[in-house]
């Protein structure tokens, strides 16, 4: 199977960024319409295809949530779109990111954030905060020795510190932080590139009902100020107000796609979970039982 980008490492360890990755060209997002193109993709975890035939376009700056039950395929399609794990190459299938068909992963990684449950490495549990939100740069746990870390990626870090609140965990180790303090870290990290675009898969698992709070609350003021979400959640309550599209996901296979009003309803969805839903409204919050 041929790969369709090239591949790097998640974490480079104690290799440092070299000139040729710090002068590959950068693309201007704000030029492209679509973050994003999927045509006929089928993508494979080992013997068995878990998504199928997925067509999806998502703009540059679109508020999108991705509902499905376990086991649709809702984290499969995330590591696709982040060149993560590669779809099977067929005649038909085209992927298309900030509108071109190949890119050197480091760079790519530049133009969009990623945000996940954990961060990487254990080396990371040592870390300050504020060293972690640099690692971000080179996709690394911590900070190894020789990488070269500019001014500029000290004043980017601190920004993205300042912009999640989080400022007074720049010298706490992650070690000793709480979960919800931890997911601004992570979040922080997704920042430091200024990204146009944020995918967020489950990202308030594991957290109390306080830090689910400020973490809404922080993605509502990403998405005013610009920024791109795609969010990745079987909760009703995690889907933001500012999120106007929905893409229902069932067996790997895209079930629904187009405006919160005709796809959150307790109809629909208790056909997606196969169990009956019912929802309730608190002012802009949907709620589910």
């Amino acid at each position: 199977m041929r790969n369709h980008f090239r591949p790097v490492t998640t974490d480079p360890g104690p290799r440092s960024l070299t000139t040729e990755d710090r002068s590959l060209t950068t693309v201007n997002c704000e030029l492209t319409t679509d973050f994003l193109e999927l045509r006929q993709v089928n993508v494979a975890r080992g013997d068995r295809v878990v998504l199928h035939d997925v067509n999806l376009s998502i703009r540059t700056g679109e508020h999108v949530a991705i509902m499905g039950p376990n086991g649709s395929g809702k984290s499969t399609l995330i590591l696709a779109m982040t060149c993560q794990i590669y779809p099977i190459v067929e005649t038909e299938m085209r992927v298309r990111i900030f509108g071109r068909e190949r890119w050197d992963l480091t760079e790519l990684r530049r133009h969009f954030g990623v945000v996940g449950t954990e961060l990487p490495g254990e080396r990371t549990a040592v870390t300050t905060g504020l060293d972690a939100v640099i690692a971000g740069f080179f996709s690394a746990s911590t900070l190894w020795p020789n990488l070269h870390v500019t001014s500029d990626m000290r004043e980017r870090a601190w920004e993205a510190l300042e912009r999640m609140e989080a400022t007074h965990l720049a010298e706490q180790l992650v070690g000793t932080m709480s979960a919800g303090e931890k997911r601004r870290i992570v979040i922080a990290r997704a920042l430091v590139h200024r990204p146009r675009q944020l995918l967020l898969d489950e990202p308030s698992n594991a957290l109390d009902l306080a830090a689910q709070r400020e973490l809404r609350e922080t993605l509502r003021r990403l998405a005013r100020e610009g920024t791109g979400l795609v969010l990745v959640t079987h909760h009703l309550s995690d889907i933001l107000p500012e999120i106007e599209r929905i893409i229902l996901l069932r067996g790997g296979r895209i079930a629904g796609d187009g405006p919160r009003e005709e796809l959150l309803t307790e109809a629909r969805l208790s056909e997606l979970f196969n169990t009956p839903v019912r929802i309730g409204r608190d002012e802009e919050w949907l709620h589910s039982w």
